[in-house]
Order: structure tokens, then C-alpha cells, then sequence
């Protein structure tokens, strides 16, 4: 990766969520900053990285996914503008099957498309980050949706637009549906909106049972 401002203008920070590999290990052997947080919470993970930024930009990005080689200069570029309030990156998938595909077309995209939000590098000015709250610590999952949502409001309290930037997409690893099979995510919806009509304990049950059962986090 070449940042047109130096290696030295980028912080590397690792939220390491009680992981049973040697991620902590090998970050460390590279060079980066290594945090620790104890919470089973994705959001609170993501928060505990970006309170050990000093950066004025701040970029998320999941441990198993690859980040674009030309991500931090397009970042840069498009905030530095002013007329940017942040947004995301957007993904290719590291493999693809017939169930894979019909997941992302059917179900990813057009959300993508009518919303405008996507995954991948999320990224934001870290002052807008901090007047937001972070990431929301009450939510399980879907924690980055609620994020840019509240982005995306504010940004359009001042004229800033929220932005996909497809040219510098992330890699994003399908190993979930390795996991779960490739057809997985259909039944999964249904079970999904199903726990939402059940009992709070019933729900937090089906969702820490797909997010956080795999413990090499």
C-alpha cells in the first residue's frame, strides 16, 4: 500500500476481542498498536480502535478482510474535498458459488443500491465520530448499518454527502459461508426476523450463535 503522505501519517490499530489465534502476535510483530477489549460486542471492538486513534481520519475495516492497496488515497481525496462527510468502500468477494451470488445480487445490492451504504473500509472524520457516540454497544449485529445511518443524517444536516468508493473496494472473506454453507443465508433471514418477535434473551441467543461463536476473532 503507497499513502502519498508516508507510512508515518498511517496508525495501525488491532482491536483484539479475547482472540484464540495469534493475531495479537503477528500484529505486534508488525509493528502495529494492539489493543484490548474484553466485550463480546462487535461495536464495542470498533469502538476500542478508534479510541486509541490520534488520526484527524479514522477507517474500519474487519481483521479477515483486504484492504485496497490505493484505499487511504482515496480517502484522503474525497474528505479532504469538505463536501464529503464519509461513507464506505464497498467489497469484492474473495470466492464465489452459485449461493454466494445469489445472496449479494438479491439480497446485498439492492440495498446497497437504494440506501446507498456500503461495506467494506467505513471511514469519517474521528471529531464526527465522537460527536456520533461511536458505534452503538446495545446493538449485536448490524452495528455498522446503525453507524452510517446516523453518518449519513448528519452529513446531510450540513451539505455533506455520504459516498461509496468503488474504486478502491475491499476483499471480504466469504468465510462464513465455508462455515455455514453457501446457501446459509436465506434460512438465516427467516430465522433472523423470527427472533425478533421473541423474548430479548431468545434473540440475543440466535444472534451470538452466528456473530460470535467462532472465537478466532
Amino acid at each position: 500500500m503507497k499513502y502519498h503522505r508516508g507510512s508515518d501519517a498511517v496508525e495501525v490499530i488491532v482491536s483484539d476481542n479475547c482472540s484464540t489465534d495469534k493475531t495479537a502476535e503477528i500484529a505486534e510483530s508488525r509493528g502495529c498498536e494492539v489493543v484490548k477489549e474484553e466485550k463480546r460486542i462487535i461495536a464495542a471492538v470498533r469502538n476500542a480502535g478508534a479510541a486509541a486513534a490520534a488520526g484527524e481520519i479514522i477507517c474500519f475495516l474487519d481483521a479477515d478482510s483486504q484492504m485496497h492497496p490505493n484505499t487511504f488515497n482515496a480517502v484522503d481525496q474525497v474528505i479532504s474535498g469538505g463536501k464529503v462527510v464519509g461513507g464506505s468502500t464497498g467489497v469484492t468477494l474473495d470466492r464465489m458459488t452459485l449461493g454466494i451470488a445469489l445472496t449479494y445480487y438479491l439480497v446485498m445490492l439492492p440495498m446497497i443500491l437504494v440506501t446507498g451504504m456500503d461495506t467494506g473500509v467505513v471511514f469519517c472524520r474521528r471529531s464526527d465520530f465522537i460527536q456520533l457516540g461511536g458505534y452503538n454497544e446495545q446493538k449485536l449485529f448490524a452495528e455498522d448499518v446503525d453507524f452510517i445511518v446516523r453518518l449519513k443524517l448528519l452529513g446531510r444536516k450540513r451539505r455533506q454527502k455520504l459516498i461509496r468508493l468503488t474504486s478502491a473496494r475491499a476483499v471480504a472473506s466469504m468465510r462464513k459461508f465455508k462455515q455455514h454453507g453457501n446457501w446459509h443465508y436465506f434460512p438465516l433471514m427467516m430465522r433472523g426476523v423470527c427472533a425478533m418477535f421473541l423474548p430479548s434473551e431468545r434473540f440475543e441467543k440466535f444472534a451470538r450463535k452466528y456473530w460470535y461463536d467462532d472465537r478466532q476473532t
